[in-house]
């Protein structure tokens, strides 16, 4: 169960993130915006064949690339903590690999089954299968206004402060990694000290046998011929 409760996490963010896609999608229309927390904080229903946050890797097999590197990068973060939760690792860093993992699985079930299950391919696609579009939804302007018509070039054009459309896998990723970068010291560094202080230790051990070894190290006894020589 030590090692469980990071992954029932990671199935929590996997079911939260999916569900709110899904209710997108199937009470939104494309590109529809609804203001959720005033002009602050709104849903947007976009559909993303690129990466987090918006990003795209324009090739021809850009967006199959894109999907299997996701599947492989899913299951080596799966191992990776499997293998750290067995180890002496801080919790908090193993909860943010759980935050992970569940973004990274809450993605690649888009990518993988959502050109099937909801035909939302990109068009021209060799097959349905490994290109379906991430749904994005999370949208939170930061501030947007009307530049004064005084202004060369833009006088009264309209600007929005750049704000990326994402959704709750992209989120738990984000909030993972930050977390990891903020507290390293803290995940890391006790374990480093432990392991620095153990080698004190060790060769204080090795010292001590030494020490005793030479102490049982006896004289040799005289032999006939030396005694004779004595004489």
């Amino acid at each position: 169960m030590k090692t469980g409760r990071y992954f029932l996490l990671a199935l929590f963010v996997i079911i939260v993130d999916q569900t709110s896609k899904l209710l997108v999608h199937y009470n939104m229309y494309l590109h529809q915006e609804i203001n959720v927390i005033g002009d602050w904080f709104r849903l947007h229903y976009l559909l993303n064949p690129g990466m987090a946050f918006g990003f795209k890797w324009n090739t021809e097999f850009g967006k199959l690339a894109l999907t299997v590197f996701r599947i492989v990068a899913m299951f080596a973060i799966g191992y990776y903590l499997w293998r750290m939760a067995k180890r002496d690792v801080h919790p908090g860093f193993l909860w943010c690999m759980g935050l992970i993992l569940g973004g990274a699985v809450g993605n690649v079930i888009d990518s993988t089954f959502y050109g099937v299950l909801l035909n939302n391919h990109l068009p021209g696609s060799p097959t349905p299968w490994f290109h379906g579009q991430v749904i994005d939804m999370l949208f939170f302007p930061l501030f947007e206004f009307v530049w004064p018509d005084w202004v060369p070039f833009v006088g009264g054009d309209y600007f929005l402060f750049f704000s990326p459309v994402f959704n709750i896998a992209d989120s738990a990723i984000f909030i993972g990694v930050v977390i990891i970068l903020i507290m390293q010291k803290k995940f890391f560094g006790d374990r480093r000290s432990k392991d620095e202080g153990a080698k004190p230790d060790a060769l204080a051990d090795d010292g001590a046998a030494t020490q005793e070894s030479d102490a049982g190290i006896s004289e040799p006894a005289p032999t006939d011929s030396s005694r004779s020589g004595q004489e």
